[in-house]
């Protein structure tokens, strides 16, 4: 499949190549991580690039970008693994809240992710229920003056540096709605942690938060759709952060073979390692067409092939993931795995994107199943 970004990506996309490559990347992240995982300086940075703004519509205040703009700056900025909430606040949360965008709280929020002032983020899975998204055991219990939140969620990116938490829960007319619980919120609990990448995340304690009845962002019946959406995009950011980082890591080892001498001369001239980079390079290609078709279909609702084929690019995407960053790790030798080398978080973070939201045999899986019912049908 062959793309071409346009001119707006394309500006876009220069803007981030030089903030990237300002003042050492790889150092200045590695500082971040070791402070807590995120850097109000590195925000404020892209706040002015415009990367919170990119799909907040423009009626709060946002660029009204498409999601393929995101996606596409997103895979740019892929290689710099920014431990700040890009994929989360700025491209997740912020697409749900514009699904919602009848709700007045809703866009109160946009128009704060879009200056930058404020940071959202998704708290969908919970304990024992793996990556599954579209029936919450968290409960919302209707009171007289609004609602009242019970339960635990995991696994919640970027959660200790989100000023708003959009939650999932079950309501007694609804198997899913939608609740906006702003930081700080009475019976609201974090626990937080770091997940093998480097990225922050906590698991999140409901213990009867109560909210105002404006909290709920969705309609009635509009929450499982909101969720099935937010999953297509979601893999769709995966797909195409991994090939951001894929390329990344194809060329650095390929940099890498120039220069390593051994029996005095480049080990890049050994024919054996030129067909192991080969093979990264094919596996690669592939992972790309897959990614650009997912950034294509992920919004298409009404498809009903949606999400087989997500579920196909996914896999490819994960068993190409796990292919190059393995190679690259053991064509660098020892060093490949060594904190110094950024090839070796590149290699933890592609290991994360392969097994998030389910690793590529469970997604095979998907696919085995939906063609099952097809041909049931």
């Amino acid at each position: 499949m062959q793309w071409q970004p346009s001119e707006e990506q394309t500006q876009l996309a220069d803007a981030l190549q030089r903030f990237m490559q300002r003042d050492d990347g790889f150092e200045r992240r590695r500082a971040v991580a070791a402070a807590g995982g995120f850097s109000a300086e590195v925000w404020a940075i892209l706040t002015q690039i415009g990367i919170p703004a990119l799909l907040v519509p423009q009626a709060q205040g946002g660029l009204g970008a498409s999601v393929q703009d995101g996606l596409h700056a997103l895979q740019t900025l892929a290689p710099a693994l920014p431990l700040e909430p890009v994929c989360a606040s700025a491209l997740l949360a912020t697409q749900l809240l514009a699904g919602c965008s009848h709700s007045v709280e809703a866009q109160t929020w946009l128009a704060r992710l879009a200056e930058g002032r404020s940071i959202a983020t998704a708290a969908v899975f919970e304990p024992d229920a793996g990556f599954a998204m579209t029936q919450p055991q968290t409960r919302a219990e209707r009171t007289a003056d609004g609602w009242r939140l019970h339960g635990i969620k995991a696994l919640a990116l970027q959660a200790q540096f989100a000023d708003v938490l959009l939650v999932s829960a079950q309501t007694p007319q609804d198997r899913l709605a939608w609740f906006a619980v702003p930081a700080g919120t009475p019976g609201l609990g974090l626990r937080g942690y770091t997940l093998f990448d480097g990225q922050r995340a906590a698991d999140v304690q409901l213990e009867g938060v109560a909210l105002a009845a404006p909290a709920r962002i969705d309609l009635p019946g509009q929450g499982p759709a909101l969720a099935e959406d937010l999953r297509a995009l979601w893999l769709a950011a995966l797909c195409m952060e991994a090939v951001g980082l894929q390329q990344a890591t194809l060329d650095a080892t390929v940099a890498y073979l120039k220069t390593r001498q051994q029996f005095g001369q480049p080990i890049g001239r050994f024919q054996v390692l030129q067909h192991r980079v080969a093979d990264m390079g094919m596996e690669l290609e592939q992972a790309r067409s897959m990614a650009l078709l997912a950034a294509n279909v992920c919004t298409a609702r009404d498809d009903p092939q949606r999400m087989p084929l997500l579920a196909a690019c996914k896999a490819r995407v994960g068993q190409a993931c796990r292919f190059i960053s393995q190679q690259a790790v053991q064509l660098h030798g020892g060093m490949g795995m060594t904190d110094a080398m950024q090839v070796s978080h590149w290699f933890k973070r592609l290991t994360v994107i392969e097994l998030w939201l389910g690793d590529s045999d469970a997604h095979l899986q998907q696919v085995a199943d939906a063609g099952a019912l097809h041909a049931a049908a």
